[in-house]
């Protein structure tokens, strides 16, 4: 075993790989950014190093001086984690070539696998399925036109290098092929340095279902699959194994073909192998078809993990210092049902926008696992990935997990940044889901799912008690006025329109009219009640208030001396997040109408599209190619309206 690792990575997967390391008397050491140099993984670390400004480019993937700061402090080998370096096979042979050893798969491995047109031809010859598509080397935008002309509408745009959902389009008919391909491309040459794509047939109804390999460079078992059919923009949001309606036949295909797929490129370590499968008739053993493998842990292996009473990364670490596999696949099995959630800092009603903040308030219940890199106090910056944690609970049976997530993410509180807490207990509790039928175009056809939380009376009234700072009273103040109870008006914010509440003093509690109801609040050992129903916790955190609780609502407390400025309205494109210009497509004078693209923003490793409000004539460009911007900042103005 190793006596001191490296762990080239940063927030929850960091403080995890350092958990296991700890357990196994394994020091660690921390890198970092200046955007993190408080860090909840630093802290936890044994020793930490510097290694420069907080893009990424100058930081996390500057292979040379993790490698450097490996060798000062006597590291044996270099853990990646996910994401950043951890695919990167040039990486993998520096390291090695320093005497280091990669936690994880050779250099050829990655690179087998790292091209999806390459890695479905070599797939194809292990004999394992294959969706049918376009791998082809010619990347003109005629021939892929004509490609997916053959193919048969709809089909998905991927790019060869890429993952999470990036560099990837859904395009329905001919018509929007043009522009969805200049997108996915200009997209995964940002996040890949490549811009090629692949051309692949979409499933109408897909599931996403994965297999967990594990190999030690000569054999190959598997850990059973996951099912991750819950995703936005083609990203994962609740993960769950093993997959709902899997029968054993369908299983052991699956399985077989993954451990084949691990064989055929000698692979060491953790890996997954995706599937896409049809769901349109039921799980089938000829129903399934290789998508991509992924050469390193993925975020949701904690699933895993809890249905198989194994740890991962103590596998990645024993088989990296050259142990055999330390389970043979008779000796695996499924215990229970687990499933996990993911919680973002992000804007759900406006598209699942990545968000900004600082975390006023960060609690979790005790009964869950929680992966997480962050705590009360932590920053959620604009340069990485916005998640805040990854909630994960275990159950007798699938009915039992979904009961233990549902409570799970009602004890969850967080304040300081808009999240989407809500949204994933709604999804939680969808019919669809619930009953294990759900396939990956959920989410897009279910508008309720992603609609702003419904401010009720009751959870208003003591959001206005809570702002007025009379909710940890005692007994309430007692005056009169005019011989009548003394009576107070508070003004709160929700959704850009103002709520007025007015507070009463009774002998018992308050009497809070918000709107025409009139809510009864008292308060016992409890807490605060409304009407007799037991309310969540109320917090105040600077100039706003969030409810907790299902369905969490956050109120702005307005300055009563400030002014606003004169609204935008239609008039203006501005920054919906902090944010990097990739691309200006329009220029002052030039004609637009409502739609058309006018700035690519890229933010927290994603590009965002920002359209012309309506039809007009821009009269200035604020920004140019390159530029670092504020939220909320004018990027392009029309001209007034006649």
């Amino acid at each position: 075993m190793f006596d001191r690792v490296l762990v080239a990575n940063r927030g929850e997967i960091a403080c995890r790989i350092m958990r296991t390391c700890r357990a196994l008397g394994v020091e660690t050491v921390a890198v970092y950014s200046d955007a993190d140099a408080g860090a909840v993984h630093v802290r936890m670390a044994d020793r930490a190093m510097r290694l420069g400004p907080a893009a990424v480019a100058e930081s996390y993937l500057r292979g040379d001086l993790i490698i450097a700061a490996a060798r000062e402090t006597g590291c044996d080998a270099i853990h990646p984690g996910y994401g950043f370096l951890s695919e990167n096979p040039d990486f993998v042979d520096q390291v090695t070539a320093a005497g280091l050893v990669f936690i994880g798969p050779s250099a050829a491995a990655i690179r087998a696998m790292g091209l999806k047109d390459a890695a479905k031809a070599l797939m194809q010859k292990a004999g394992v399925p294959v969706v049918p598509g376009y791998l082809g080397a010619d990347q003109s935008p005629a021939v892929l036109a004509a490609e997916a002309g053959r193919i048969g509408y709809p089909v998905l745009i991927k790019a060869v290098a890429g993952g999470g959902g990036k560099g990837m389009r859904l395009v329905e008919a001919a018509e929007g092929f043009a522009e969805a391909l200049e997108s996915a491309k200009a997209e995964a040459r940002t996040a890949f340095g490549n811009g090629d794509v692949l051309i692949e047939k979409y499933i109408q109804r897909p599931r996403h279902i994965e297999v967990q390999v594990f190999g030690d460079g000569t054999d190959a078992v598997h850990l059973f699959e996951r099912d991750c059919s819950l995703q936005r923009r083609h990203q994962k949001v609740i993960e769950e194994a093993p997959a709902p309606g899997m029968t054993e036949a369908v299983r052991a295909a699956m399985g077989d073909a993954a451990v084949r797929a691990a064989r055929a490129i000698g692979y060491a370590g953790a890996g997954t192998i995706e599937f896409i499968v049809d769901a349109s008739d039921g799980l089938r053993a000829d129903g399934f078809w290789f998508m991509e493998m992924n050469t390193r842990l993925q975020v949701e292996h904690p699933v895993t993990e809890a249905i198989t009473g194994v740890d991962l990364v103590e596998w990645q670490l024993r088989v990296a210092s050259g142990e055999a596999l330390p389970l043979r696949q008779d000796q695996l099995a499924i215990n229970g049902h687990a499933i996990e959630a993911r919680l973002y800092a992000e804007d759900v009603p406006a598209g699942f926008l990545p968000a900004t903040g600082r975390l006023a308030h960060l609690a979790f219940p005790a009964a869950a696992r929680i992966d997480s890199g962050v705590e009360t106090g932590s920053e959620i910056s604009p340069w990485y990935d916005p998640m805040i944690a990854k909630v994960t609970v275990h159950g007798a049976d699938r009915a039992a997990a979904l009961a233990a997530m549902g409570a799970a993410l009602d004890a969850t509180q967080v304040a300081g940044t808009v999240t989407n807490l809500g949204f994933l207990q709604r999804l939680v509790a969808e019919p669809d889901f619930a009953a294990g039928t759900m396939d990956t175009g959920l989410i897009a056809r279910q508008a309720d799912l992603v609609a702003p939380a419904q401010a009720d009376p009751a959870r208003t009234a003591l959001a206005a008690l809570v702002a007025a700072g009379l909710a940890r009273e005692a007994a309430p103040w007692q005056g009169f006025a005019l011989w009548a109870p003394l009576s107070q008006r508070v003004a709160l914010m929700r959704e850009g329109a103002e709520v007025a509440a007015t507070l009463t003093a009774r002998p018992e509690g308050w009497d809070v009219q918000v709107g025409g109801t009139t809510v009864a609040l008292c308060r016992d050992a409890g807490g605060w009640r409304a009407d007799g129903v037991r309310l969540p916790r109320a917090l105040r955190h600077g100039d706003a208030v969030t409810v907790f609780g299902a369905d969490p609502l956050t109120f702005a407390i307005p300055d009563p001396l400030a002014r606003g400025g004169a609204e935008a309205g239609g008039d203006a494109v501005l920054a919906p997040m902090p944010g990097l210009v990739a691309q200006v497509t329009v220029s002052a004078g030039q004609a637009v109408a409502a739609g058309d693209r006018m700035v690519v923003l890229e933010a927290m490793k994603m590009e965002h599209v920002l359209r012309a409000p309506r039809d007009g004539i821009v009269a200035e460009v604020a920004v140019a190619q390159g530029d670092q911007v504020k939220a909320g900042v004018a990027l392009v103005t029309l001209a007034v309206a006649d």
